[in-house]
């Protein structure tokens, strides 16, 4: 099956060897996201700043491929602190209806790119 590549201007540019998104038949599975802007500039602030930015950068990267949130069927999120979870889970409840809201994990591991405190990455399927 062949894919596409998905990029935006609306997000921050991939770090490394991979692709903010790619589109295999209607399903689009978007690399992690943490808190950079759409220049590459880190996010400061606190957890609450940076889960903001996370779904807003997610969310461009959705709409480059012709999706949005309501289209989302998995995310993987991934904390620094699971300390920060609650905090977390609130920001990031605000972007999905609870009722139709995505499958999930989360998990907490030792360190993510540039040391941010969250990394959230997603499956979509057009429908």
């Amino acid at each position: 099956m062949p894919h596409q590549i998905i990029l935006t201007d609306q997000a921050p540019a991939p770090i490394g060897p991979y692709s903010q998104a790619v589109k295999a038949g209607n399903t689009v599975y978007v690399s992690g996201q943490i808190a950079l802007d759409a220049g590459g500039q880190l996010v400061t602030g606190d957890v609450v700043a940076q889960t903001h930015q996370v779904m807003k950068n997610m969310s461009a990267v959705l709409a480059a491929a012709g999706l949005s949130l309501a289209d989302v069927v998995k995310c993987s999120i991934f904390v620094k602190d699971l300390g920060n979870f609650a905090t977390i889970n609130k920001v990031y409840g605000s972007y999905f209806d609870e009722a139709t809201a995505p499958a999930r994990e989360t998990v907490e591991v030792s360190r993510l790119p540039r040391d941010v405190d969250v990394e959230i990455s997603c499956i979509a399927v057009a429908g």
